[in-house]
């Protein structure tokens, strides 16, 4: 208690600078590999991603993210043991929120998309370890992230191949694919706007307390996602279609029917994303500043002042703007070419994927998804489609995520209590 009181202040600028390195670094990999399939289409360009991002990451951030978060995240692991010494929690909250964000960095600099979630579990198990004890740690919750690496992109690569195939056999492989896509395209938006509306209800407004029962839930979703298909259908019917032309020019046309239609995937996708791992940078931030401005006390639940948030949201915007592209060029050049129906039918399925998993509990990682999506449509072209020796890399960084993460919040833990200890 006397160390908190004596250096609170000095606790919480740490926790401020590291909580935007965080963020930062969420921006950096995160986002961009949220973006990265809009971009590698050529949807959108890199300054139209960061223009949509700093709008409806703030958004989601602050209608869907909740003023209420976790401080412990995940429930990873158990501070009872160090209820009367709130100062080691402190430290650990400093050290994972330095340990994720030096990997973050590692891996955005190298073009990895791994997963902040991941990243931040790996460096909480590491300072429970040492700061705690091992049984401290919810291993059985550890299980079921390594789980995910497996369960994620399998999910989000079969929803993103059933799509493409469903837009071959609708659109493509018709005698007017040009005509057929405009047919199609708005109940394709519908699905956007429904899901992402799903994906808000289910794990965002918690808040506003709506409570909204599962029936209503869907009413609402549907909603949205008519006016979402409304407003879709009449962008793409200003594609022109050309009677005379060969059948490659309808090819060509279809691609700019899916290109509008990207438009609200990668909003959407930013929006999600906002709504569901800023916690990832903040969640640290606001159990630090928790535990100073309550005198010791370790809350497992703590207000989110909106000041937290705009710094969540600001660095995060500041890490795609000044690193993204390497991260974004993975994601959508590297793994497999992209189009804009292939880059449509990844970000739906990892959108998809996300309203499933919160629904059922299955541990999921939103970058693991979104590149088991892009997986899933280079599959649908033949396993010669992928780039195996990145998808190899990849996997490797996925792997080395939680160790890395762990050892460095270690290092990090002594340090800091060298340092106020």
């Amino acid at each position: 208690m006397e160390i908190i009181a004596a250096h609170g202040t000095a606790m919480i600028i740490l926790a401020i600078i590291f909580g935007l390195y965080m963020t930062w670094g969420i921006g950096a990999n995160d986002l961009a590999n949220a973006m990265g399939t809009s971009v590698g289409a050529g949807a959108v360009t890199v300054k139209q991603a960061i223009g949509i991002a700093i709008i409806f990451e703030f958004l989601g951030a602050v209608l869907a993210g909740g003023s209420v978060t976790k401080t412990i995240r995940k429930g990873i692991i158990d501070p009872s043991g160090i209820i009367n010494n709130p100062e080691i929690l402190v430290y650990g909250m400093l050290a994972a929120l330095l340990a994720a964000a030096f990997w973050l960095m590692i891996a955005s600099a190298k073009g990895w998309p791994v997963s902040t979630t991941h990243s931040i579990i790996g460096a909480l198990i590491g300072f429970a370890m040492v700061g705690i004890g091992p049984d401290a740690v919810y291993w059985g919750k550890v299980a079921e992230v390594v789980a995910s690496w497996i369960i994620s992109p399998a999910i989000g690569g079969t929803i993103a191949f059933l799509l493409v195939m469903s837009t071959r056999k609708l659109i493509f492989d018709t005698d007017n694919p040009l005509r057929s896509a405009k047919k199609w395209a708005p109940y394709y938006i519908f699905l956007v706007g429904f899901i992402i509306s799903l994906v808000t209800l289910f794990k965002g407004l918690t808040h506003l307390k709506l409570n909204l029962s599962v029936f209503q839930s869907f009413g609402v979703a549907v909603v949205f996602g008519l006016i979402t298909a409304a407003i879709g259908a009449y962008f793409v019917s200003k594609v022109e279609e050309d009677i005379t032309g060969s059948r490659n020019y309808h090819y060509t046309s279809v691609e700019k029917v899916f290109t509008p239609m990207m438009l609200f995937t990668a909003c959407s996708m930013a929006f999600a994303h906002g709504s569901n791992d800023v916690a990832n940078g903040i969640g640290p931030l606001a159990a630090v500043y928790s535990i100073v401005t309550s005198n010791g006390e370790v809350m497992q639940n703590s207000e989110l002042p909106l000041w937290i948030l705009l710094l969540g949201g600001g660095g995060i915007v500041l890490g795609l703007i000044t690193l993204g592209y390497r991260v974004m060029l993975t994601v959508g050049k590297k793994i497999t070419e992209l189009t804009p129906s292939r880059g449509f039918c990844a970000e739906l399925a990892a959108a998809s994927t996300v309203v499933i998993a919160s629904k059922t509990g299955l541990p999921v990682s939103t970058t693991h998804i979104l590149v088991g999506a892009v997986l899933g449509v280079g599959l649908a072209r033949g396993i010669g489609a992928l780039d195996l020796r990145v998808v190899l890399n990849i996997i490797i960084s996925w792997l080395v995520t939680l160790p890395a993460g762990a050892i460095m919040a270690m290092l990090f833990f002594f340090t800091l209590k060298g340092i106020f200890g």
